[in-house]
């Protein structure tokens, strides 16, 4: 009887499942280094210190500062021509807006810096914002300067104000000598207090 003849086994391909076992290796590195960049760019983000402001012409330079009255937010009347006398930064704000939230502690930086010599004086004044909420921003990050709702726009449209943040300078008799737009710093605004003053020596 003959032996039956043994029919050599080729060994099995790699099936559909190997490569897949070096997949969960592969993502795990990918998703390491794409989060090595994005902590890079944070730290980057979180290091750098507010870009400066940038100072535009204006038709209201050298002009007397347009009329801001209304309710302050907190209650009571505001009048910018009662701080006559003294600078007045006129900010333009709300909410909403990313560049006010990294301006505002330079703002509150400025109104402490010359609280003691009171010779400058920051009033906000609400962009399509709602009162509360504005009132909110200002209460959350120690913006204890007065500030005025402006339902109508009437006061953004006098200055010519197109959208938040934008700041004007008023000097001591009233004139305005600066428009700043964008997030401005105390830095900026003290050399604009020290030109103003020197071209008024």
């Amino acid at each position: 009887m003959t032996p039956p003849v043994s029919t050599p086994v080729a060994p099995l391909a790699p099936g559909p499942d190997a490569p897949k076992r070096r997949r969960p290796r592969a993502v795990m590195l990918a998703a390491l280094a794409v989060a090595v960049v994005v902590g890079a760019l944070v730290a980057v983000l979180a290091t750098r210190p507010p870009a400066s402001s940038t100072e535009a012409a204006s038709p209201l330079l050298g002009r007397p500062a347009p009329v801001v009255t209304g309710t302050a937010l907190t209650g009571g009347a505001v009048d910018l021509s009662s701080l006559r006398g003294r600078f007045v930064v006129v900010n333009f704000f709300a909410s909403w807006c990313p560049p006010c939230q990294v301006e505002q502690p330079e703002l509150v930086q400025f109104a402490f810096q010359h609280r003691a010599a009171a010779d400058a004086q920051v009033l906000g004044v609400v962009f399509s914002d709602r009162n509360a909420s504005a009132a909110r921003f200002l209460a959350s990050t120690g913006g204890e300067w007065p500030a005025v709702a402006d339902p109508g726009g009437q006061i953004a449209l006098a200055y010519g104000v197109r959208g938040p943040p934008e700041t004007f300078v008023v000097a001591p008799d009233g004139l305005v000598v600066a428009r700043l737009l964008g997030a401005v710093t105390a830095a900026n605004l003290d050399e604009v207090l020290a030109r103003a003053r020197a071209e008024g020596a």
